[in-house]
């Protein structure tokens, strides 16, 4: 299992989010802010089976917003030791 950490702009935050849930993954959508575009950020939480990787990236990398010059998407996979829902 993996854990994807997604840090989009909030602009992007709406649209993203529905892509995922349509998709059927789950999503925690965290309101943040820092040094990532100087503006405000939406982080988003999404556990994911080491099979369903590449199709929640894709899904990522195409509903963010390409602006030039811009980052438009900051993404960090982590392996999962555990898993619980209680």
């Amino acid at each position: 299992m993996k854990l994807i950490l997604a840090i989009i702009k909030d602009v992007d935050s709406e649209v993203v989010t529905h892509a995922l849930t349509d998709a059927l993954f789950r999503v925690t959508r965290i309101a943040s802010t820092g040094g990532f575009l100087r503006k405000g950020a939406t982080t988003l939480l999404i556990g994911v089976e080491d099979e369903q990787l590449e199709a929640a990236l894709e899904i990522l990398r195409n509903t963010t917003t390409v602006v030039p010059g811009e980052k438009r998407l900051t993404l960090f996979v982590m392996n999962v030791a555990r898993f619980e829902q209680v």
